[in-house]
């Protein structure tokens, strides 16, 4: 028996809720893409990485603010319900996770850009730069 088939596979129920749940969590770089490019996405994407590393390049339309620095007071501008996309470098980061515990923490509602700045190069799309 292969390692595939070592393990049985869940229910459909089960599969389901698995991948229902991921989708509440994360997003990908294409949805994010499509929706920064119609020009109200409703959500604030947010850079969770240092400064520096924003200035050198980051997301089209997204907003600085490191993991270390969300608090309530940060976020005291936007409305409780706002959705915030989350995203760092890339897969080899957790500044996206870190942020993403962070604004759970504080009662808001979040997602992960799964890839970061990798992925969202990876599907051939550019950066901005600048503060």
């Amino acid at each position: 028996m292969n390692a595939v088939l070592a393990t049985p596979p869940a229910t459909s129920a089960d599969a389901a809720a698995h991948f229902a749940g991921r989708l509440a969590l994360e997003t990908d770089c294409a949805d994010v893409a499509a929706a920064m490019a119609g020009g109200a996405p409703g959500f604030v994407l947010v850079d969770a990485r240092g400064p520096t590393a924003f200035a050198r390049g980051h997301l089209p339309g997204a907003v600085n603010i490191p993991h270390r620095e969300i608090t309530a007071e940060r976020l005291a501008g936007h409305a409780a319900g706002t959705l915030f996309v989350v995203y760092c470098a890339g897969p080899h980061c957790n500044g996206g996770d870190r942020a993403a515990l962070r604004l759970a923490g504080l009662g808001r509602p979040v997602k992960l850009m799964i890839g970061g700045i990798t992925g969202w190069l990876d599907e051939g799309f550019t950066l901005a730069t600048g503060a």
